[in-house]
């Protein structure tokens, strides 16, 4: 299976280097982070102690000032990781927010969708109760949005192969999940045998990791790729 032509790769790198200038290659770059990775902006925003319309209109706010093609300038990247600009300059944005919500310019030449509050707030509302830092929770947001949207690419390319069930009776062995099912028992579903199973988990698990730096390269600098992905799989392990 190979990439899947569905999902456009972009890098921080490239929204960096053109700072300053009229790229539009790297608007559309920056607008499909955003889009990509709203929603653990709006559940840090909401977890700051903001109901859900305020909340909503601060997260709109935020990422279409950020997209204002002067913004860059302004917030710079300390580590060249876009999660660490973003919860950066979205806490600055916060504490501005009485005088940045009046200078905002909703829409221009800025492509932006609007986001659906209602599912906004409904995966708010069906999250776990969380007693981390506003903080924290972001970072684990953030690392479950990195990992969804890796699960979701693995997804495609099965589905592109024509192997969609071998995806779903193989997913849940990506991870220590107890209701996964044996190899045995997905080989008598399959109509294989047991270690021809062991080798398409383990086939799965390269793909995975795979899929997963290159989801995580989007977002930093080449050097920084080794650091993200030991940083996020770390805040998914914590309880």
């Amino acid at each position: 299976m190979g990439g899947d032509g569905r999902f456009h790769t972009t890098r921080w790198t490239m929204i960096l280097s053109a700072r300053g200038t009229d790229s539009e290659d790297a608007s559309a770059a920056l607008a499909e982070l955003c889009r990509t990775y709203w929603y653990p902006a709006y559940y840090f925003v909401r977890r700051r102690g903001n109901g859900p319309d305020e909340a909503m209109d601060l997260t709109q706010s935020y990422f279409l000032r950020m997209l204002e093609k002067d913004y860059l300038e302004d917030v710079r990247p300390e580590d060249g990781k876009f999660r660490s600009f973003l919860l950066a300059s979205l806490k600055h944005f916060l504490a501005n927010q009485h005088r940045d919500a009046t200078t905002i310019k909703r829409g221009g030449e800025v492509e932006w969708v609007a986001l659906d509050s209602a599912d906004a707030e409904g995966r708010y509302r069906q999250e776990p109760p969380d007693h981390r830092t506003p903080e924290q929770a972001y970072e684990r947001r953030w690392a479950l949005a990195v990992l969804g949207r890796t699960k979701n690419r693995l997804r495609a390319e099965f589905d592109d192969a024509k192997k969609l069930r071998q995806f779903q009776l193989l997913e849940p062995h990506l991870s220590a999940d107890v209701t996964a099912r044996s190899y045995k028992e997905i080989a008598v579903d399959l109509d294989t045998t047991e270690s021809a199973i062991k080798m398409a988990v383990s086939r799965l698990r390269r793909a995975f990791g795979r899929l997963l730096r290159e989801e995580i390269g989007r977002t930093v600098e080449d050097e920084h790729v080794d650091d993200e992905v030991r940083h996020l799989l770390s805040v998914i392990r914590e309880a």
